[in-house]
């Protein structure tokens, strides 16, 4: 594959970058499709393998879903058995999600696969390449995010979410 000289603008850099997360996204997809899960479930599923059990709060925060959509994908992993719910011992109001044998079993396998699937769908950069654009978009999502921080008005609701999306 040639190389080509892009253009350096802001807008260039955010499209190509949207393109290739669409892309990504889809093979992510596809890796967890199998085992009829979407991508938020995996998500829970992969935090809780990886971070250990974790408040409701915690978890909408780490992978951004409010607190609804928390809500929902928690009692649909409830109901396949892959999670269970146990009282936060310093918040009644709040729940502390843990996986249960049989999620921790599931996860430990699509996880697994999907590692696989992401190497494949990275396999046109060297390792070396990928650690260095790893860097470069954890820099440019940490100064966006504080220019994100900064221009928001004091006392304004969004500060503090981890997107920019509105809430709904």
């Amino acid at each position: 594959m040639r190389q080509q000289n892009t253009d350096g603008s802001g807008i260039h850099t955010w499209l190509v970058l949207m393109k290739a997360h669409r892309t990504l996204a889809r093979h992510a997809v596809r890796s967890i499709e199998t085992v009829d899960m979407g991508l938020s479930d995996f998500a829970i599923l992969e935090a809780l393998l990886h971070k250990g059990p974790q408040a409701v709060s915690e978890l909408g925060r780490r992978i951004d879903l409010t607190s609804g959509s928390m809500t929902t994908a928690i009692d649909r992993l409830e109901a396949r058995r892959l999670v269970r719910r146990t009282d936060h011992a310093s918040d009644r109001r709040a729940w502390v999600i843990h996986l249960t044998p049989e999620g921790k079993a599931l996860i430990t396998k699509v996880f697994a696969r999907h590692e696989v699937a992401m190497g494949r769908a990275m396999n046109g950069l060297s390792r070396t390449e990928r650690a260095t654009l790893t860097n470069l978009l954890r820099r440019l999502g940490t100064t966006a995010e504080e220019q994100l921080r900064r221009s928001l008005p004091e006392g304004s609701r969004e500060r503090g979410r981890r997107s920019g999306r509105p809430r709904r």
